[in-house]
């Protein structure tokens, strides 16, 4: 039995109590006790790690995660890449982002078919270090859908596969079950970066939506999808997907509908890489037109407004999402913890919970994840430093003390 013992730590627990002093004892993968500083006891046999004052909180989790994407300036270049590199480059991902403090990824689209299944079955069987994650099926889109690079001269790859009618959409969404997927992704809506379907277009049938939502249900798989048009939302809820990314055009009717249904649907709206697209493109060689810097300055604006409401009325708006790009790299995911506090209105409590118990009921492992209680899984986060007081302690690597994932450091240095 290993048993640690962290002493002398702030203890920021997110089940919605303040921090308070105290310690807390891990046993093999579990955390076994958690004690305030007043009913501290010696535990003989423990490792000790000295917190001096440091925040211990439960690890972050992502909950729209690429870990296949590759930090590329232009998402075309990842169809260049071939499989056997491309999966070393997601191996290495994968250990950048346990290094930053997520202990647990929530899959929004493998770049290639199986890229995410098998990087979740090595981090399980425990022969490279990563995230606990659940793996998705590459974006499932139409032709001029979001991911469609190809054109009528040239055959081209990217993240998505193109697919048209339901039969199409059926036969994928099966192949993928039968591959190992613990999640299918569909977009259905445009998207700013796809000229022939920008944000508010909304490009896939009821039909082929309806298709791949029947095949989930049938092998039990999740559903995620990309929305960002108001009739994609409504589509998405009415074939009963509860993992919604972006919902940045939604209007009141959908507002409704995602505030009655607030128990079971996430949005995660992805601003930071909207933000980051739009701020540092042309430091990357990146010249935006005048439509697209238009339309991503519109519908951040509409986004920030949308997801106030939203926070207002009690659904479940996550951090994070569609980092894994040259403007946006693998790792610097929490820097969607601090916007949502600079723009949003969460305050930094809402924030970290949002990016830990709400991240564990994504990931639907509530009872295991997402907070500091004797009994759950030992996903830990060590700050220098208090969160609750400055967010963006959370994406600063050098206030990143250790990171421990199952009672095993992935990352420990001293104070």
């Amino acid at each position: 039995m290993t048993r640690i013992l962290f002493r002398n730590v702030r203890v920021l627990d997110c089940t919605g109590a303040s921090p308070f002093d105290g310690q807390v004892l891990v046993e093999d993968e579990r955390i076994r006790e958690v004690w305030p500083q007043a009913h501290a006891v010696d535990v003989a046999d423990a490792e000790v790690f000295e917190g001096n004052g440091a925040t211990l909180m439960p690890g972050l989790i992502e909950p729209h995660s690429h870990l296949t994407f590759t930090d590329c300036v232009r998402s075309v270049d990842m169809g260049l890449i071939p499989p056997e590199e491309h999966m070393l480059i997601t191996v290495r991902n994968a250990r950048r982002m346990l290094e930053m403090g997520f202990t647990s990824c929530f899959s929004a689209a493998s770049a290639k078919p199986r890229l995410d299944v098998v990087l979740r079955n090595a981090i399980d069987a425990g022969e490279f270090p990563g995230p606990r994650m659940l793996a998705a099926s590459p974006e499932m889109t139409v032709t001029s859908g979001l991911g469609d690079v190809s054109l009528a001269h040239m055959y081209r790859e990217n993240f998505a596969v193109v697919l048209d009618g339901p039969v199409e959409f059926r036969r994928y969404a099966r192949l993928m079950c039968r591959e190992g997927v613990d999640t299918l992704k569909i977009n259905i809506s445009g998207d700013a970066g796809t000229p022939a379907s920008p944000s508010q277009t909304t490009v896939m049938s009821p039909d082929e939506i309806a298709e791949v939502c029947e095949v989930a249900r049938a092998h039990g798989k999740r559903l995620a999808a990309h929305a960002r048009s108001a009739e994609s939302v409504k589509l998405a809820l009415k074939n009963g997907i509860d993992v919604l990314y972006h919902a940045t055009y939604v209007d009141a009717e959908a507002q409704d509908l995602l505030e009655a249904k607030r128990d079971r649907v996430f949005v995660a709206p992805t601003l930071g890489s909207l933000r980051a697209t739009l701020q540092q493109a042309a430091s990357f060689g990146i010249r935006l037109s005048a439509a697209h810097e238009r339309d991503l300055r519109d519908e951040i604006e509409a986004g920030i407004e949308n997801m106030k409401a939203l926070h207002r009325r009690g659904v479940r708006v996550l951090p994070g999402g569609d980092y894994g790009f040259a403007v946006a790299p693998i790792g610097a995911n929490a820097r969607d913890i601090e916007l949502f506090v600079q723009l949003l209105d969460f305050s930094p409590m809402e924030a970290i919970m949002a990016a830990t118990r709400s991240g564990a009921q994504i990931m639907g492992m509530s009872e295991q994840l997402g907070a500091v209680k004797k009994g759950f899984l030992a996903d830990l986060l060590i700050v220098d430093g208090d969160p609750t007081q400055d967010v963006a302690l959370l994406h600063q690597e050098q206030n990143l003390l250790a990171v421990m994932k199952g009672g095993t450091f992935y990352r420990k240095k001293n104070r």
